[in-house]
């Protein structure tokens, strides 16, 4: 278990939905914004069949949803937002979908991904983890090794400008479980402001108590009041990365 905090240079963010990450990274996401990393985010749905409502249409929900998503990121800082716009409820780990990924993994070179962790289903005693969910996380850990740091794989992206880019961490958010836990304790606030503005999913509910429950069971035992948990995998080495640097 680490406890121990490191804030990468570069951030993206690779979820499924739009507020999968006030949910699940946030706080971490809000603290590495204040220590000065640059995050962004790339949301492979809008969630348009996330609102339940008659008369309401996919595309009428993808407007509300993304500009909900849009608020939250700026309450946290993070300033760049990508919708691919794949259908939601039906999202599949493709290869159209990696190479998608692949594109933004290039383009915006960081030095860390966040994203799922595909193989949880059984979230919680009353939650399977959203298929969408599984297809985001499995097609993000795809894009980032070995398919974006290979050249000759969609070589073709290279036209672009876009040329391979090895990423040296990720974060798997894991529901509390993990290896890694950032102390989210300063930004608690941000997360949860964060997630209030999208309201099209909120309607009464205040997710205060629950969140700051679940980040404080989360941070049990670790030294700190509030915190998020991750998986983390490191594919560069403290001395290779700062080879890389030079």
């Amino acid at each position: 278990m680490k406890n121990q905090h490191y804030t990468p240079q570069k951030a993206l963010v690779i979820v499924a939905h739009p507020d999968d990450i006030e949910f699940s990274c946030a706080g971490t996401v809000a603290r590495w914004v204040k220590e000065g990393a640059k995050v962004a985010y790339v949301l492979c749905t809008s969630g348009d069949v996330g609102i339940d409502k008659p008369g309401m249409t996919k595309a009428k929900a993808a407007e509300i949803r993304e500009a909900e998503q849009l608020a939250a990121a700026e309450t946290v800082g993070v300033k760049e937002v990508v919708f691919l716009r794949e259908p939601d409820g039906m999202l599949q780990n493709t290869m159209e979908l990696r190479k998608r990924l692949v594109r933004e993994i290039r383009r915006f070179k960081p030095e860390v991904v966040i994203t799922g962790d595909p193989t949880i289903v059984w979230a919680r005693d009353n939650y399977i983890n959203h298929p969408d969910h599984r297809a985001a996380a499995g097609a993000a850990l795809d894009a980032v090794f070995p398919a974006a740091g290979q050249p000759n794989l969609f070589e073709e992206l290279a036209e672009e400008g876009l040329t391979a880019h090895k990423v040296r961490k990720v974060y798997a958010t894991s529901f509390g479980e993990g290896d890694t836990f950032v102390n989210i304790s300063e930004t608690i606030d941000l997360k949860i402001e964060a997630l209030k503005k999208h309201t099209s999913q909120m309607a009464d509910w205040d997710p205060e108590p629950r969140i700051k429950e679940w980040s404080a069971e989360i941070a049990k035992g670790k030294e700190m009041a509030y915190a998020e948990g991750f998986r983390v995998v490191t594919l560069i080495s403290d001395d290779d990365f700062a080879k890389m640097q030079e």
